[in-house]
């Protein structure tokens, strides 16, 4: 397996200027010599056309110069999500699929399931555990703390597991604007703006966007995949944490994000970190993080429809489907409707 290649293939330099390609192909073939004439004066005009070409046109792989552009407020897409072929749709709604699921086969047997939240039709909260990240003097409402807060429950589509433990050192946390732990640069993050949008990044780099308005950051590692490329170390299994036993393939998840603004939860329990990288790639993940590795840990719980009941998604995980609304010990991540469901007696006058 070549660990090193390229997830996303860039196309091949084609000529920028296909009327000279084709004058020039033309002239090899064999013109009259009384053309030659004809096609130095087409050059001539093409070339002085470039030079006053629009510099951002002909270096479009540049970075920009602009300021960076601020994401929209999420708002309530008419746009009909359709079923793909090779995804099993988990919830539906008005505005077609919200959540879909596909499992992969790595080469030990074992399956990853790859979780796909549709953009525009979910938000993201960041939970801290009980015990972990410690929240020393930060103040943690009742819908980020170490349960799914009441409000949540009838808005709950699913609830996915977070990182390491703070004392792996493995990157920072900020819940609702309140940093529990140092936020690093250079490190994969997973950012929640206030309007519930998911987006993943590397932390002083790509995110946060200037302007934006970030509630929530859950950091973890360098990232698997960055900008369509692999990441060097991905088969180096000693950069991706610390294994029950040092076993090389064990429970690992991840998370990754495709040019729509899908966010895709990766996991199994038995993978290594190239494993979860492949499977979010071939589902078109450009940017992707591990999230927490070793079975104690895994977890990933859906619903089919909002505030129903919630079923185990990763084959042989360890905690129930109940775990994260009892309260759980270490941070996690719900999954919420795109637009908050009013209770009654609240939010009416």
């Amino acid at each position: 397996m070549n660990s090193g290649r390229s997830l996303i293939r860039s196309p091949d330099n084609a000529n920028q200027f296909p009327l000279l390609d084709a004058v020039m192909r033309r002239e090899t073939l064999g013109r009259a010599p009384g053309s030659l004439m004809a096609i130095v004066i087409l050059l001539s005009l093409l070339l002085a056309s470039c030079s006053d070409a629009n510099p951002s046109r002909l270096a479009s792989t540049s970075a920009p110069t602009s300021s960076p552009v601020i994401p929209p407020p999420l708002t309530t897409t008419t746009t009909t999500v359709p079923i793909e072929p090779g995804w099993t749709p988990i919830a539906t709604g008005p505005n077609g699929v919200i959540t879909d699921q596909r499992n992969v086969t790595v080469p030990d047997g074992h399956q990853i399931t790859v979780v796909r939240f549709r953009a525009g039709q979910v938000r993201f909260n960041l939970h801290a555990g009980s015990q972990d990240p410690p929240t020393g003097t930060a103040v943690i409402g009742p819908e980020s703390s170490s349960l799914v807060g009441t409000t949540e429950i009838p808005e709950l589509l699913g609830a996915f597991n977070g990182g390491f433990k703070v004392n792996a050192a493995a990157g920072g946390v900020e819940v609702d604007g309140q940093t529990l732990t140092p936020l690093l640069n250079g490190l994969a993050s997973f950012v929640i703006d206030t309007n519930g949008t998911g987006r993943i990044g590397v932390w002083g780099s790509t995110v946060p966007i200037l302007g934006e308005q970030v509630a929530s950051v859950r950091q973890n590692l360098p990232p698997l995949i960055e900008g369509g490329q692999m990441s060097a170390q991905i088969t180096n299994v000693t950069q991706w944490g610390a294994t029950l036993h040092g076993l090389a393939a064990t429970a690992r998840s991840a998370l990754g994000e495709d040019p729509a603004g899908d966010i895709l939860f990766a996991a199994s329990m038995s993978a290594l970190p190239v494993d979860l990288a492949l499977a979010l790639s071939d589902d078109g993940a450009i940017d992707a993080m591990e999230l927490d590795i070793n079975p104690a840990w895994i977890q990933l719980d859906l619903a089919s429809t909002a505030g129903g009941p919630l079923v185990t998604a990763i084959p042989g995980q360890s905690r129930p489907a109940n775990q994260y609304l009892v309260g759980w010990t270490r941070d996690f991540i719900t999954v919420l409707t795109s637009a908050p469901i009013l209770q009654a007696g609240v939010g009416s006058a």
